[in-house]
């Protein structure tokens, strides 16, 4: 067996996790199977019995394509294991269910996806699951939430649509002195900017859908952390639940992590570039981006995060009518509220990503109706400057 550690991130994007088969196929195969044959009774038994990933079974928990990303990705997070799902929410939602019972108490950050906060208000308050969210960037009011019965500690940073920081260090250092779980989404950075567990994260999440795959082709999820807690409590999810992750998709991910740094890299030049510029514009009112000497966590992005990454937003002055005059001038970039691609996408949150959240939410995190959410790819800077302009009057 290769240890992955003694590699460079770009080589573990590469290599990590494949095992070829007898045919000696040079890229990673694809097994789109969804049973898995045993020489004889005595081995189908012993398979069975075991609670690991390792053997094949039954491609609703184990599948070999899928079980490459996973290893792949754990590789590139620095964790003992990685467990793939469907989506990034059923992530979530398999990391919240695998960890917690009734009585137990989450405490949130405000800021995270609209999703996740549906979630922990509407179908985990069904199991008597309960959050309090606070102020991402405030330790103090992570504190103060903390109850006896708290037991996990759930953040995204920087935060979706405002670039927020949450101080990874620092709130882990909390949850664990209160014997509490800290769970980091990690979407936003991916490991090519942003590693939570070096940083004292016990869970990583991510949506694999954005800059994982990179191109905006597949829906997949993954749980990133130590073997105790993936493979044991939270695997079981999976194995009986099935939010499972397809071999096909599996290996579209796998494709993507390839390229990861690269495309990483040139989304935080132009994210860099349109941000800066952007602050130039009179129509707009602020620029929410790490990368910006403005932004208020400006050091902090330096000290957690290798770059700024490649999300920009921005109010634009006159509110909803405003932004959504900025949007519809856009020819080139998308209007979708997806992100991560190479492709620029382009959104107004408070109607979209935050839209099913409550007045009062949105104003809680910070979304105005003027907000407007762009993911940067990577086509030609100007033209994406150009693309903006028409409706920035």
């Amino acid at each position: 067996m290769i240890d992955w550690n003694e590699f460079g991130f770009n080589t573990r994007a590469v290599r990590a996790g494949q095992v070829r088969t007898e045919e000696g196929e040079h890229s990673e195969a694809i097994f789109p199977t969804s049973s898995f044959v045993f020489k004889n009774a005595a081995e189908a038994a012993a398979r069975f019995a075991q609670k690991t990933a390792q053997d094949n079974i039954y491609s609703r928990f184990t599948n070999p394509t899928v079980r490459n990303f996973e290893d792949r990705l754990a590789a590139l997070e620095g964790g003992e294991r990685c467990m793939a799902t469907a989506s990034g929410m059923a992530a979530i939602f398999s990391t919240c269910l695998g960890l917690l019972k009734a009585g137990d108490h989450i405490v949130a950050s405000q800021s995270v996806f609209g999703s996740t906060i549906n979630l922990f208000n509407t179908i985990l308050t069904k199991f008597d699951i309960k959050t309090t969210f606070v102020n991402l960037s405030d330790i103090d009011s992570w504190q103060a939430a903390i109850q006896p019965n708290t037991k996990l500690l759930f953040l995204e940073t920087p935060s979706n649509p405002l670039m927020e920081l949450g101080n990874i260090k620092a709130i882990a250092e909390l949850a664990h002195t209160h014997d509490c779980l800290l769970v980091v989404d990690n979407c936003f950075c991916t490991p090519a900017l942003q590693q939570p567990l070096a940083l004292g994260a016990d869970i990583v999440i991510h949506s694999a859908t954005k800059y994982l795959d990179g191109q905006g082709r597949c829906i997949g999820g993954a749980v990133v952390g130590p073997e105790k807690l993936v493979g044991g409590d939270i695997f079981s999810i999976l194995r009986s639940g099935g939010p499972t992750m397809s071999p096909f998709n599996a290996w579209v991910f796998l494709k993507g992590l390839e390229t990861l740094n690269l495309r990483m890299q040139k989304h935080c030049d132009n994210a860099e570039a349109l941000a800066h510029w952007l602050e130039q514009q009179k129509a707009v009112d602020r620029v929410y981006f790490p990368g910006l000497p403005s932004h208020p966590q400006h050091e902090l992005a330096k000290q957690q995060q290798s770059r700024f990454g490649g999300l920009v937003s921005f109010d634009v002055k006159g509110g909803k009518e405003a932004a959504w005059r900025v949007i519809d001038s856009t020819r080139i970039m998308s209007i979708t509220a997806n992100l991560g691609d190479t492709k620029t996408t382009i959104t107004h949150p408070a109607t979209t990503t935050h839209g099913r959240i409550t007045q009062e939410q949105r104003q809680a995190a910070g979304i105005g109706d003027g907000l407007i959410r762009i993911s940067v790819g990577l086509e030609d800077i100007e033209d994406l400057k150009a693309d903006l302009l028409r409706g920035l009057v």
